[in-house]
């Protein structure tokens, strides 16, 4: 593999620098072929590794839909971040409150663990009723105790989701029905289903549970890869008139895990069936290459005012892209941050972001942090970077100036 990196040559860039590199991944070919040839009838779908954060396939990975019951993931991170905050515990008791009844309960047309009104039930079973038998009931009960009301809720899930980096997603209540505004993307279901697999790692197991008893009635997990020999250990159905099945699953081969997203099929037997073909596909035509190795240098960033002019650029972990068996592509990458970054700059510090694309897909978007600190120079160094910074500013001034009258010229016939 090789590695190519150009750094721009004026140090300052006021809003977003791009550093571009190109890797070329050398193998045989037929690869890109094999990788782009894959279709699914699903309108909105995302395949990822989870440990390398690689996407593998997309299709409208970011356009909004509704979620269904998939918010049943939001509503329970909610909930493990309570947990393990110190705020709630397995035994805490929820009452299951008339609309938590009426609504959540069988008679409101949906799924339920059919809990009884007025009842009190501890969380280790309201989870489990929500998780493995997707119980409305359940995800009024837990809301209602947590924020006083699920509107309430809804707005803690919108503001926690943009806390873990859900950029698109919002969302109104906890069980998933219909609302104009809860929306989400394939691509922010993904991350929170990595999200919670490797923050919650106890409460993941959860997700794998093939069956739950509540009141005297069995339910089977709705989740149609757990039945299938193909490694599967999660996550979550969901299904609405006006976006159709869907699912979010993951599934474990050889000590890799794949994390997919799909929405928007006609029949549950669609949904199984195209979620089947797209984790098998995964596992099968690609493999991972090693682009940067733990803690190496990936760039570096400009810093304004400090005793040196720059910072080295590092992830926390190897840097693995996967890609198509026998590829021999080119993948493009960026590192884009705002900058000049100002002095001083702390060791360990998130300043940056790594984007790497393979073909037309963003393959990667991972942070990167400043491999050492650099501490603010001193009076005659801050006053050559305020020169320097001065003059790189006119001089990008009278490029945009040039340019527009350029334009303005080009165009007045």
């Amino acid at each position: 593999m090789r590695v190519r990196m150009s750094v721009p040559g004026l140090r300052g860039l006021r809003w977003a620098v791009a550093v571009g590199v190109v890797l070329a991944l050398v193998a045989g070919g037929g690869g890109r072929a094999q990788a782009q040839g894959f279709q699914t009838a699903a309108p909105h779908a995302i395949l990822i590794d989870a440990d390398s954060g690689s996407v593998l396939f997309e299709k409208a990975a970011d356009e909004l839909f509704s979620p269904a019951s998939m918010a049943k993931l939001m509503t329970a991170e909610i909930v493990f971040h309570e947990i393990r905050q110190g705020r709630l515990s397995m035994d805490s008791e929820f009452q299951i409150s008339e609309d938590a009844w009426r609504r959540g309960g069988a008679g409101g047309g949906g799924s339920s663990m059919f809990a009884q009104l007025n009842s009190r039930i501890k969380l280790s079973d309201l989870l489990r009723g929500l998780i493995v038998q997707s119980g409305n009931d359940a995800a009024i009960a837990m809301a209602e105790g947590i924020a006083g009301s699920e509107e309430n809720f809804g707005k803690m899930m919108t503001a926690r989701a943009k806390e873990i980096g859900l950029t698109r997603s919002t969302f109104r209540n906890a069980t998933g029905y219909s609302a104009p505004d809860q929306k989400v993307t394939a691509r922010d279901l993904a991350r929170l289903s990595v999200h919670i697999i490797e923050t919650y790692p106890d409460f993941y197991k959860i997700y794998s549970e093939r069956e739950f008893t509540w009141n005297k009635i069995k339910q089977q997990n709705r989740n149609p890869l757990l039945t299938l020999d193909i490694g599967a250990d999660g996550l979550k159905t969901g299904y609405l008139e006006e976006s159709g099945y869907a699912l979010a699953g993951s599934a474990v081969q050889n000590g890799q895990r794949l994390v997919m997203v799909i929405s928007g099929l006609k029949t549950a037997r669609d949904r199984a069936a195209e979620s089947r073909k797209l984790v098998e596909w995964g596992f099968r035509a690609f493999e991972p290459r090693q682009i940067f190795a733990a803690g190496e240098t990936v760039s570096e960033a400009s810093v304004y005012g400090g005793a040196k002019g720059g910072v080295p650029l590092v992830a926390k972990k190897a840097i693995r892209l996967l890609v198509p068996r026998g590829s021999g592509d080119k993948v493009t990458a960026r590192v884009v941050y705002r900058g000049p970054l100002l002095a001083p700059v702390e060791e360990g510090a998130q300043v940056a972001r790594l984007r790497i694309t393979r073909g037309e897909t963003q393959a990667l978007d991972l942070p990167l942090y400043a491999a050492e600190t650099v501490a603010a120079g001193t009076i005659p160094q801050r006053a050559l970077d305020a020169a320097l910074e001065f003059g790189t500013g006119l001089f990008r001034k009278a490029i945009g100036q040039g340019e527009a009258a350029g334009e303005k010229a080009s165009t007045g016939s």
